[in-house]
Protein backbone atom coordinates (compact mmCIF):
# COMPACT_ATOMS: atom_id res chain seq x y z
CA UNK A 1 0.00 0.00 0.00
CA UNK A 2 1.35 3.41 -1.00
CA UNK A 3 0.03 6.90 -1.75
CA UNK A 4 0.33 7.93 -5.43
CA UNK A 5 -0.92 10.55 -7.86
CA UNK A 6 -3.26 9.34 -10.58
CA UNK A 7 -5.34 11.01 -13.30
CA UNK A 8 -5.27 14.42 -11.63
CA UNK A 9 -5.99 13.24 -8.08
CA UNK A 10 -3.10 13.57 -5.67
CA UNK A 11 -4.27 11.36 -2.80
CA UNK A 12 -4.75 7.81 -3.99
CA UNK A 13 -4.00 4.46 -2.39
CA UNK A 14 -2.27 1.93 -4.63
CA UNK A 15 -2.46 -1.81 -3.95
CA UNK A 16 -0.18 -3.97 -6.08
CA UNK A 17 1.25 -7.45 -6.33
CA UNK A 18 3.84 -8.57 -8.87
CA UNK A 19 1.49 -8.24 -11.86
CA UNK A 20 -1.60 -6.11 -11.24
CA UNK A 21 -2.56 -2.97 -9.37
CA UNK A 22 -5.67 -1.34 -7.91
CA UNK A 23 -5.87 2.40 -7.27
CA UNK A 24 -8.47 3.91 -4.92
CA UNK A 25 -8.80 7.67 -4.69
CA UNK A 26 -9.19 9.34 -1.30
CA UNK A 27 -10.24 12.67 -2.83
CA UNK A 28 -13.74 11.55 -3.92
CA UNK A 29 -15.80 8.42 -3.82
CA UNK A 30 -15.68 5.70 -2.82
CA UNK A 31 -14.17 4.92 -6.24
CA UNK A 32 -11.69 2.34 -7.45
CA UNK A 33 -10.28 4.32 -10.35
CA UNK A 34 -7.86 1.79 -11.81
CA UNK A 35 -7.58 -1.97 -12.17
CA UNK A 36 -5.00 -3.24 -14.61
CA UNK A 37 -1.69 -4.94 -15.19
CA UNK A 38 1.25 -2.85 -14.01
CA UNK A 39 2.27 -0.70 -16.95
CA UNK A 40 -0.79 -1.84 -18.92
CA UNK A 41 -4.18 -0.48 -19.87
CA UNK A 42 -6.68 0.64 -17.26
CA UNK A 43 -9.71 -1.60 -17.80
CA UNK A 44 -11.88 1.02 -16.09
CA UNK A 45 -13.06 4.12 -17.94
CA UNK A 46 -11.51 7.53 -17.29
CA UNK A 47 -14.18 9.99 -18.41
CA UNK A 48 -12.63 13.09 -19.96
CA UNK A 49 -13.18 16.39 -18.17
CA UNK A 50 -14.02 14.69 -14.87
CA UNK A 51 -10.64 13.30 -13.84
CA UNK A 52 -8.96 14.96 -10.86
CA UNK A 53 -12.07 16.95 -9.95
CA UNK A 54 -13.49 17.42 -6.47
CA UNK A 55 -16.21 19.45 -4.82
CA UNK A 56 -18.56 19.70 -7.81
CA UNK A 57 -22.19 20.61 -7.06
CA UNK A 58 -23.57 17.87 -9.33
CA UNK A 59 -23.00 14.13 -9.47
CA UNK A 60 -20.13 13.04 -11.75
CA UNK A 61 -19.79 9.67 -13.50
CA UNK A 62 -15.94 9.88 -13.67
CA UNK A 63 -15.44 6.18 -14.48
CA UNK A 64 -13.88 3.50 -12.30
CA UNK A 65 -15.88 1.28 -9.97
CA UNK A 66 -18.51 2.85 -7.74
CA UNK A 67 -21.12 1.88 -5.16
CA UNK A 68 -24.77 2.94 -5.38
CA UNK A 69 -28.12 2.35 -3.72
CA UNK A 70 -30.91 0.63 -5.67
CA UNK A 71 -33.66 1.03 -6.81
CA UNK A 72 -32.53 3.95 -8.96
CA UNK A 73 -34.30 7.19 -8.10
CA UNK A 74 -33.51 10.86 -8.03
CA UNK A 75 -32.13 12.50 -6.05
CA UNK A 76 -31.24 9.71 -3.57
CA UNK A 77 -29.33 7.45 -5.94
CA UNK A 78 -27.37 10.42 -7.28
CA UNK A 79 -26.32 11.60 -3.84
CA UNK A 80 -23.04 13.46 -4.29
CA UNK A 81 -19.78 11.57 -3.82
CA UNK A 82 -17.50 14.45 -4.82
CA UNK A 83 -15.81 14.89 -1.44
CA UNK A 84 -12.97 13.14 0.39
CA UNK A 85 -13.37 9.75 2.03
CA UNK A 86 -11.50 7.85 4.69
CA UNK A 87 -9.26 4.93 3.69
CA UNK A 88 -7.96 2.49 6.30
CA UNK A 89 -5.37 -0.21 5.86
CA UNK A 90 -6.65 -3.71 6.68
CA UNK A 91 -5.13 -7.16 6.25
CA UNK A 92 -4.40 -7.71 2.54
CA UNK A 93 -6.21 -4.55 1.50
CA UNK A 94 -7.98 -1.35 2.43
CA UNK A 95 -11.37 -0.22 3.71
CA UNK A 96 -13.00 2.89 2.26
CA UNK A 97 -15.54 4.80 4.35
CA UNK A 98 -17.77 7.49 2.86
CA UNK A 99 -19.43 10.03 5.15
CA UNK A 100 -23.09 9.24 5.81
CA UNK A 101 -25.27 10.47 2.96
CA UNK A 102 -27.36 13.50 3.98
CA UNK A 103 -30.26 12.42 1.72
CA UNK A 104 -30.21 8.67 2.24
CA UNK A 105 -28.90 8.41 5.80
CA UNK A 106 -26.75 5.53 4.48
CA UNK A 107 -23.03 5.00 5.04
CA UNK A 108 -21.15 3.18 2.26
CA UNK A 109 -18.00 1.19 2.88
CA UNK A 110 -15.94 -1.03 0.62
CA UNK A 111 -13.37 -3.58 1.75
CA UNK A 112 -10.93 -4.17 -1.11
CA UNK A 113 -8.55 -7.13 -1.08
CA UNK A 114 -5.84 -7.89 -3.65
CA UNK A 115 -4.50 -11.43 -3.81
CA UNK A 116 -0.77 -11.95 -3.36
CA UNK A 117 -0.03 -14.67 -5.88
CA UNK A 118 -2.84 -14.32 -8.43
CA UNK A 119 -4.46 -11.51 -10.42
CA UNK A 120 -7.59 -11.60 -8.30
CA UNK A 121 -9.35 -9.03 -6.15
CA UNK A 122 -12.33 -9.22 -3.82
CA UNK A 123 -14.55 -6.23 -3.09
CA UNK A 124 -17.08 -6.36 -0.23
CA UNK A 125 -19.62 -3.52 -0.44
CA UNK A 126 -21.57 -2.65 2.72
CA UNK A 127 -24.51 -0.29 3.29
CA UNK A 128 -25.31 0.75 6.87
CA UNK A 129 -28.46 2.61 7.88
CA UNK A 130 -27.28 5.47 10.07
CA UNK A 131 -30.75 7.04 10.24
CA UNK A 132 -33.52 6.44 12.76
CA UNK A 133 -36.06 4.88 10.35
CA UNK A 134 -36.05 1.63 8.35
CA UNK A 135 -34.96 1.94 4.71
CA UNK A 136 -35.72 -0.48 1.85
CA UNK A 137 -32.79 -0.76 -0.53
CA UNK A 138 -30.36 -3.04 -2.32
CA UNK A 139 -26.58 -2.75 -2.78
CA UNK A 140 -25.72 -1.84 -6.37
CA UNK A 141 -22.13 -2.05 -7.62
CA UNK A 142 -21.09 -0.66 -10.99
CA UNK A 143 -17.84 -1.18 -12.87
CA UNK A 144 -17.48 1.49 -15.56
CA UNK A 145 -15.41 -0.12 -18.31
CA UNK A 146 -13.14 1.60 -20.85
CA UNK A 147 -14.33 2.17 -24.41
CA UNK A 148 -14.19 -0.18 -27.42
CA UNK A 149 -14.48 -3.45 -25.52
CA UNK A 150 -17.16 -6.15 -25.46
CA UNK A 151 -19.23 -7.52 -22.58
CA UNK A 152 -19.71 -11.29 -22.54
CA UNK A 153 -22.77 -12.50 -20.62
CA UNK A 154 -23.42 -16.26 -20.30
CA UNK A 155 -26.94 -17.63 -20.61
CA UNK A 156 -28.48 -20.71 -18.93
CA UNK A 157 -28.13 -24.07 -20.60
CA UNK A 158 -30.96 -24.95 -22.96
CA UNK A 159 -33.68 -27.31 -21.68
CA UNK A 160 -35.79 -29.46 -24.03
CA UNK A 161 -39.44 -28.52 -24.26
CA UNK A 162 -40.35 -32.02 -23.14
CA UNK A 163 -38.44 -31.60 -19.86
CA UNK A 164 -39.65 -28.19 -18.71
CA UNK A 165 -42.67 -26.14 -19.69
CA UNK A 166 -42.03 -23.13 -17.44
CA UNK A 167 -39.58 -20.31 -18.10
CA UNK A 168 -36.03 -20.26 -16.70
CA UNK A 169 -34.98 -16.70 -17.64
CA UNK A 170 -36.13 -13.23 -16.62
CA UNK A 171 -34.98 -10.11 -18.48
CA UNK A 172 -35.77 -6.43 -18.02
CA UNK A 173 -35.51 -3.93 -20.88
CA UNK A 174 -35.38 -0.16 -20.51
CA UNK A 175 -37.47 2.17 -22.68
CA UNK A 176 -34.49 3.33 -24.73
CA UNK A 177 -33.19 -0.19 -25.47
CA UNK A 178 -33.48 -1.43 -29.07
CA UNK A 179 -32.46 -5.06 -29.52
CA UNK A 180 -31.96 -4.47 -33.25
CA UNK A 181 -29.06 -2.20 -32.25
CA UNK A 182 -25.94 -3.77 -33.87
CA UNK A 183 -24.03 -3.51 -30.59
CA UNK A 184 -26.10 -6.44 -29.30
CA UNK A 185 -25.58 -10.05 -30.32
CA UNK A 186 -28.17 -12.39 -28.80
CA UNK A 187 -26.72 -15.87 -29.13
CA UNK A 188 -27.66 -19.35 -28.02
CA UNK A 189 -25.28 -19.45 -25.05
CA UNK A 190 -24.07 -15.85 -24.67
CA UNK A 191 -25.17 -12.26 -25.04
CA UNK A 192 -22.54 -9.84 -26.39
CA UNK A 193 -22.70 -6.06 -25.96
CA UNK A 194 -20.05 -3.99 -27.74
CA UNK A 195 -19.16 -0.49 -26.56
CA UNK A 196 -19.33 2.02 -29.43
CA UNK A 197 -18.20 5.63 -28.99
CA UNK A 198 -20.78 6.72 -31.59
CA UNK A 199 -23.85 5.14 -29.97
CA UNK A 200 -26.07 6.35 -27.14
CA UNK A 201 -27.73 4.61 -24.19
CA UNK A 202 -28.83 0.99 -24.15
CA UNK A 203 -29.49 -1.25 -21.13
CA UNK A 204 -30.46 -4.83 -20.29
CA UNK A 205 -31.09 -6.55 -16.96
CA UNK A 206 -30.98 -10.29 -16.31
CA UNK A 207 -31.85 -12.50 -13.35
CA UNK A 208 -28.38 -13.97 -13.63
CA UNK A 209 -27.53 -17.41 -12.23
CA UNK A 210 -24.38 -18.31 -14.15
CA UNK A 211 -22.12 -16.54 -11.66
CA UNK A 212 -19.85 -14.53 -13.96
CA UNK A 213 -19.67 -11.91 -16.69
CA UNK A 214 -16.62 -10.61 -18.56
CA UNK A 215 -15.29 -7.67 -20.55
CA UNK A 216 -12.75 -8.17 -23.35
CA UNK A 217 -10.65 -5.23 -24.51
CA UNK A 218 -7.49 -5.32 -26.63
CA UNK A 219 -6.44 -8.74 -25.38
CA UNK A 220 -7.21 -7.96 -21.73
CA UNK A 221 -10.04 -9.81 -20.01
CA UNK A 222 -11.82 -8.60 -16.87
CA UNK A 223 -13.98 -11.24 -15.17
CA UNK A 224 -16.52 -10.34 -12.49
CA UNK A 225 -17.92 -13.16 -10.34
CA UNK A 226 -20.98 -12.80 -8.12
CA UNK A 227 -23.89 -14.80 -6.75
CA UNK A 228 -27.66 -14.70 -6.75
CA UNK A 229 -29.73 -15.64 -3.69
CA UNK A 230 -32.70 -17.55 -5.02
CA UNK A 231 -36.22 -16.75 -3.78
CA UNK A 232 -35.08 -13.24 -2.81
CA UNK A 233 -36.59 -10.05 -4.19
CA UNK A 234 -34.31 -8.01 -6.45
CA UNK A 235 -34.78 -4.54 -7.99
CA UNK A 236 -35.94 -3.76 -11.53
CA UNK A 237 -38.14 -6.83 -11.94
CA UNK A 238 -35.86 -9.31 -10.19
CA UNK A 239 -32.53 -8.30 -11.73
CA UNK A 240 -29.18 -9.03 -10.07
CA UNK A 241 -27.12 -8.15 -13.16
CA UNK A 242 -27.48 -5.17 -15.50
CA UNK A 243 -25.35 -3.74 -18.29
CA UNK A 244 -25.53 -0.21 -19.68
CA UNK A 245 -23.57 1.43 -22.45
CA UNK A 246 -23.35 4.83 -24.13
CA UNK A 247 -20.75 6.85 -26.03
CA UNK A 248 -18.33 7.10 -23.08
CA UNK A 249 -18.27 3.69 -21.39
CA UNK A 250 -19.93 0.34 -20.73
CA UNK A 251 -21.06 -0.69 -17.26
CA UNK A 252 -21.10 -4.15 -15.66
CA UNK A 253 -23.49 -3.82 -12.74
CA UNK A 254 -24.43 -6.34 -10.05
CA UNK A 255 -27.09 -6.00 -7.36
CA UNK A 256 -27.89 -7.59 -4.05
CA UNK A 257 -31.40 -8.48 -2.84
CA UNK A 258 -33.84 -5.85 -1.65
CA UNK A 259 -33.84 -5.65 2.14
CA UNK A 260 -35.41 -3.51 4.83
CA UNK A 261 -32.59 -2.10 6.96
CA UNK A 262 -33.52 -1.01 10.46
CA UNK A 263 -31.53 1.75 12.12
CA UNK A 264 -27.96 0.55 12.66
CA UNK A 265 -28.28 -2.52 10.45
CA UNK A 266 -26.01 -3.33 7.49
CA UNK A 267 -26.15 -5.38 4.31
CA UNK A 268 -23.17 -6.52 2.22
CA UNK A 269 -22.65 -7.59 -1.38
CA UNK A 270 -19.45 -9.26 -2.66
CA UNK A 271 -17.80 -9.31 -6.06
CA UNK A 272 -14.67 -11.24 -7.06
CA UNK A 273 -12.57 -9.87 -9.93
CA UNK A 274 -9.87 -11.42 -12.08
CA UNK A 275 -7.63 -10.07 -14.85
CA UNK A 276 -6.11 -11.98 -17.75
CA UNK A 277 -4.07 -10.87 -20.76
CA UNK A 278 -3.16 -12.14 -24.22
CA UNK A 279 -6.72 -13.34 -24.74
CA UNK A 280 -7.51 -13.67 -28.48
CA UNK A 281 -10.36 -11.68 -30.06
CA UNK A 282 -13.74 -13.38 -29.73
CA UNK A 283 -16.24 -12.94 -32.53
CA UNK A 284 -18.40 -16.00 -31.92
CA UNK A 285 -19.72 -18.22 -29.19
CA UNK A 286 -17.22 -20.92 -30.11
CA UNK A 287 -14.44 -18.34 -29.63
CA UNK A 288 -15.78 -17.60 -26.14
CA UNK A 289 -15.95 -21.32 -25.37
CA UNK A 290 -12.30 -21.67 -26.41
CA UNK A 291 -10.76 -18.53 -24.87
CA UNK A 292 -12.97 -17.08 -22.12
CA UNK A 293 -15.08 -19.79 -20.51
CA UNK A 294 -12.03 -21.80 -19.27
CA UNK A 295 -10.77 -18.66 -17.50
CA UNK A 296 -14.13 -17.52 -16.16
Amino acid sequence: MEIVEFSGWKNNVRLANREVELIVTKDVGPRIIRFGFIGGKNLFAEVKGQQGGTGEDEWMIRGGHRFWIAPEEEPKTYELDNGPIEVEEIANGVRTIQPTGPLSGIRKTMEIFLADGTNDATVVHTLTNMGDKPVELAPWTLSVMAVNGMAVIPLPAKIPHTERLTHNQEWSLWGYTDLSDPRWTLGSRFVFLRQDTKCGPTKLGIAHREGWVAYLLDGYLFVKRFSRIEYSAYPDGGMNFETFSNEEFLELETLGPLVSLASGESVSHEEKWALYRNVPPCESESDVDAHITPLA
